[in-house]
């Protein structure tokens, strides 16, 4: 199957599963190909046929974009060089959850989470302690009893009972002992934070010199801006002023205003109506009108013709469609 078949037949399975999915980001360099929203939860999906094509830099990018836009950031994709990726099984990519599309499909048409994530060294399972320490107790067995019969130590049944992760094998030879199930679903909405790589959310990109300008304007607007580096936009930016509300969040682009500008524009307000973002684009020309498909559109001969950040604000706040309208 090719990427582009691929990529559509995503996008399909999450339309079915009653998301709002943006239009497909095809511009180069991008981190990701869609976004979906399904009430509160918003996907950032990267679908490859080879997840090995998904590089250390492309995950960072993901990763920073999903703190920024309190989103999930996720692979989807067929197979690594050596492998078909298995189904029912979360892979990791440089901090990045990976699916088969059979798991996606399980995940979000039919709401059940994956159980198994492969690490190195094999596949694992996230195991209740809770549960376990309740059940040994209550069937009288100490930790030595049923650390024999795993043929583990004390302390590692102890480290499983304080929550640690544990092998496949381990796992089925717990049901079979107690006669009952102790694993734990996946919570990839949340990035499987306790099973990725443990590391905090990578620091950001310098601007980049051309944009500097409109990051100053905008920093002394209120804004804090987070510039990106493999995206449709140049930057993400939260207005101080209206933190956690919707529409606070604001997609930028900047260039002189060309054919490929006017395509961003128009991806930035896709990817508008499902990250609930205003975007908007600063173009080095004169604008000939005010907005593309809800972008704002402003000339950076405006910007040099106020020292009013409030100005700009205002005129972001007329030009660019609400959060949620095309």
């Amino acid at each position: 199957m090719s990427r582009t078949a691929l990529i559509e037949n995503v996008t399909a399975m999450m339309r079915d599963a009653g998301f709002l999915v943006s239009e497909r980001c095809a511009i180069r360099p991008k981190s990701f190909d869609v976004a979906a929203r399904r009430g509160e939860e918003l996907v950032l999906l990267k679908v490859l046929g080879n997840v090995d094509a998904f590089d250390a830099a492309t995950g960072r990018e993901m990763r920073r974009l999903g703190e920024y836009l309190s989103a999930t950031p996720m692979v989807v994709g067929m197979r690594t060089r050596d492998e078909e990726l298995k189904p029912e099984v979360v892979y990791f990519r440089h901090g990045v959850p990976a699916l088969h599309p059979d798991t996606a499909f399980d995940l979000f048409v039919e709401n059940v989470p994956p159980l198994i994530y492969a690490a190195p060294g094999g596949l694992y399972v996230n195991i209740d302690g809770e549960l376990l320490s309740e059940t040994r107790e209550r069937e009288d067995w100490s930790l030595g009893k049923l650390a024999s019969e795993l043929g583990v130590s004390r302390r590692t049944v102890s480290k499983y009972e304080d929550g640690m992760n544990a092998s496949i094998d381990v796992a089925v030879q717990l049901e079979q002992l107690f006669d009952r199930p102790f694993t734990a679903p996946m919570n990839v909405m949340e990035g499987a934070e306790e099973v990725r790589d443990a590391e905090p959310t990578p620091d950001p990109p310098e601007a980049d010199p051309d944009d500097e300008h409109v990051v100053g304007l905008l920093t002394r607007a209120g804004f804090t801006v987070h510039p990106t580096t493999r995206a449709p936009f140049n930057s993400v930016s939260e207005d101080q002023e209206r933190r956690g509300r919707d529409g606070a969040k604001l997609l930028t682009g900047h260039s002189a205003f060309t054919p490929s500008a006017e395509k961003r524009a128009r991806i930035m307000s896709s990817l508008g109506q499902v990250t609930r973002t205003r975007s908007v684009y600063f173009v080095e020309d004169t604008a000939k009108r005010e907005s593309v498909k809800g972008t704002a559109l402003v000339s950076c001969e405006e910007l040099a013709d106020t020292d009013d950040p409030e100005a700009v604000r205002e005129l972001i706040r007329e030009r660019a469609a609400e959060p949620g309208e095309a």
